[in-house]
């Protein structure tokens, strides 16, 4: 792990492996001191560390630091929090970022984006992919992703800018009528000055059948910043030559996309289909 990574950069198994780092250093333990007592080996302490150690470190490897650093249940409470959370942990970086920025660029190839997605449109999606989660479970998530519009109620909220490509629009999640409602609440949001909305049409070509997900974070006083996700969690990317290609690649995907209010239109066709 980057020691110059801005903690606000790192997700929770990264910052709960640099806290791990600097109480060992203040210990004055070695990585290999910390796995005899925890006992684990030095390797394993030394991903901890970093942050690569998926899906997370034990529960007796923290219980383990505790008792080594003699800090009663601290690791161990930490560690409970990450898996309370109802954001995956390796997104909540990008939340914490998502309500600093100044604008979100994002484009979706496949699905509406988390935070214009209605709760009938978001559950089914959770259901889809937890398919042996609780209710419960999937409501929680449901108003975890619902609660991402409060950044819109900011004294100076972000400007965003979605590009959704026509496979968002024709992607049937939770029946014709859960997209209908979908559909509806995204020409809503689009009315906001807050929200400018594009479609990519099927039409566009390779532009957009080779570009992946991917959403650019700007703020006033601070780098750009870049979001991916894979199979495996999200990742922020702040390289300058990255986040440079990037907002080329933006540029390009804007530039095929329907206008705004073309958009819109396609949007109404496509909703006004489902009901039918």
């Amino acid at each position: 792990m980057d020691e110059t990574t801005p903690p606000a950069h790192l997700n929770p198994l990264q910052r709960f492996g640099r806290d791990v780092k600097q109480v060992r250093l203040a210990r004055k333990l070695t990585q290999k001191r910390l796995g005899q007592a925890a006992g684990y080996s030095e390797a394993y302490v030394s991903r901890v560390e970093a942050g690569k150690l998926l899906p997370r470190p034990s529960d007796k490897f923290a219980k383990g630091c505790d008792i080594a650093f003699g800090t009663g249940e601290l690791f161990a409470g930490m560690l409970r929090r990450i898996d309370e959370g109802d954001h995956p942990s390796w997104f909540t970086p990008y939340l914490n970022l998502e309500r600093k920025a100044s604008r979100v660029l994002d484009y979706s190839a496949n699905l509406v984006i988390g935070i214009l997605q209605t709760k009938d449109y978001a559950g089914a999606i959770f259901r889809s992919s937890h398919p042996r989660e609780e209710a419960e479970v999937i409501e929680g998530k449901v108003a975890a992703r619902l609660s991402r519009r409060a950044v819109f109620e900011l004294e100076a909220p972000p400007l965003l800018w979605v590009i959704l490509h026509e496979a968002c629009l024709r992607t049937v999640v939770g029946g014709a009528d859960v997209m209908t409602g979908q559909l509806e609440y995204l020409l809503t949001a689009a009315e906001s000055p807050h929200v400018k909305l594009q479609v990519m049409p099927f039409s566009a070509g390779a532009p957009a059948a080779h570009a992946k997900p991917f959403t650019l974070l700007r703020f006033t006083d601070a780098p750009t910043v870049l979001y991916t996700e894979t199979r495996v969690g999200g990742r922020m990317h702040d390289s300058a030559r990255t986040v440079a290609s990037a907002l080329d690649d933006y540029d390009l995907l804007r530039a095929h996309a329907l206008s705004p209010d073309r958009s819109l239109s396609l949007i109404k066709t496509v909703s006004k289909e489902y009901r039918e």
